[in-house]
């Protein structure tokens, strides 16, 4: 019997999810990802709107550093 993890490393592997770069796959509720190539890093499942959350957080950050000259 697989595990969910296991399910979830063959979604991400699956050539129909992806993009070009970006990972879109609604069925995998994973935030975060390996890329197509692992050691290349970790990538964003674009199909989660916690991504685009996550995104707009990082982007007031740097904004209001820039703002607040730190």
């Amino acid at each position: 019997m697989k595990r969910k993890n296991e399910n979830y490393d063959i979604m991400s592997k699956n050539p129909a999810n992806w993009r070009g770069i970006f990972y879109y796959n609604r069925k995998d509720p994973r935030i975060r990802v390996p890329k197509q190539d692992p050691r290349l890093g970790w990538t964003l499942n674009f199909a989660s709107p916690y991504a685009y959350l996550f995104i707009i957080a990082i982007m007031a950050i740097i904004a209001l550093s820039i703002y607040l000259g730190l």
